[in-house]
């Protein structure tokens, strides 16, 4: 599907999903999601550039993820999506020359049918396809922080479940395992969504500075500005993200803490059962002996000593345990 946008009396004006040959010449945006062989063809005909493929735009080298080809640069980047499942990362590419942009995607995403609904109705839209490549990027920034501000959100809550268990024990084991499994639930998957956000994050921090290097010479004034706020605010969102790894990482030693807490509980009991019942056993094991001179047989109250042993042996220890305060 093709979407292009051309500049009409100083707006942004949208020429549809298969504009022609001349509109296309004059675009200053073209979209392409998921676009069929000839569309691509139709596109690299009349923007005389080449549209990168999937697996261009999949590749993970530096080199592969940014080009200066024939006067124009060649970039590609991770992008964090909402799907079904969760947050999922989705590859785009940008082709951005003195007179256009082409962006190139394999997946929905919500940015881009945004900012594209948006910019024809602003009272000063972007004048080039480069005003329109920053103003994606910033636009994409923008959500690595939103998302990074909701991951903070739910650390938080988890956090507050975690050590409420230190304090409350309403609910009994139980109701602490399923706690306890939920929680590990709950930080693999904002792990997972903290490692797409540093995917994007990656992809953007060498982008930022490498346009504005190699573009320098003709690349609108006016741009240099923000793509250093660009680079400041994907800096910042870098060492923000870096707080949220340490602090998952953190929940995620807290979690495993409570597990081996509850799993060395259980063996304590076991631990406590086994010393207690030694006695008891050892005796009932003594006078349980088939031999005929044990003279205990002959008393008559020789069966009432012999459970008065076994209790007795059974509570000293539990009585020791208790002094201890080992239970």
């Amino acid at each position: 599907m093709i979407k292009a946008f051309a500049c009409d009396g100083g707006r942004l004006r949208r020429l549809g999903e298969t504009g022609s040959a001349d509109a296309l010449r004059h675009a200053v945006w073209i979209d392409l999601l998921n676009a069929a062989p000839e569309e691509i063809d139709r596109v690299q005909q009349a923007a005389g550039l080449t549209v990168p493929s999937e697996a261009d735009v999949s590749e993970i080298e530096t080199s592969s993820r940014l080009a200066n080809r024939d006067g124009a640069l060649y970039l590609s980047m991770p992008l964090v999506r909402y799907a079904e499942e969760g947050l999922r990362s989705v590859s785009a590419g940008f082709v951005v020359s003195p007179d256009r942009l082409i962006t190139v995607r394999f997946a929905e995403h919500r940015l881009f049918d945004i900012y594209g609904e948006q910019v024809s109705s602003r009272s000063a839209p972007p004048s080039s396809g480069a005003h329109i490549f920053v103003d994606l990027m910033e636009a994409i920034v923008d959500r690595q922080a939103d998302v990074l501000e909701q991951v903070r959100a739910d650390l938080d809550s988890i956090s507050h479940a975690i050590f409420a268990m230190g304090v409350n024990q309403e609910g009994g084991r139980k109701a602490e395992d399923a706690i306890l499994r939920h929680t590990l639930g709950q930080i693999g998957r904002i792990g997972d969504q903290i490692s797409h956000v540093r995917d994007t994050q990656v992809g953007a921090a060498r982008i930022a500075p490498y346009v504005e290097t190699t573009a320098a010479d003709w690349l609108p004034k006016d741009l240099m500005p923000r793509l250093a706020t660009l680079r400041q605010d994907i800096a910042s969102v870098s060492d923000f993200d870096t707080y949220l790894n340490d602090k998952l990482q953190f929940l995620l030693d807290a979690t495993l803490g409570f597990i081996n807490i509850a799993q060395n509980n259980v063996m304590k009991v076991m631990a406590i059962a086994s010393v207690v019942g030694i006695p008891p056993v050892l005796i009932a094991g003594v006078y349980g002996m088939n031999f005929k001179n044990i003279p205990e047989y002959n008393w008559a109250w020789g069966y009432a000593w012999g459970w008065g042993l076994i209790v007795l042996t059974t509570l000293i220890p539990l009585a020791v345990f208790r002094w201890r305060k080992w239970i």
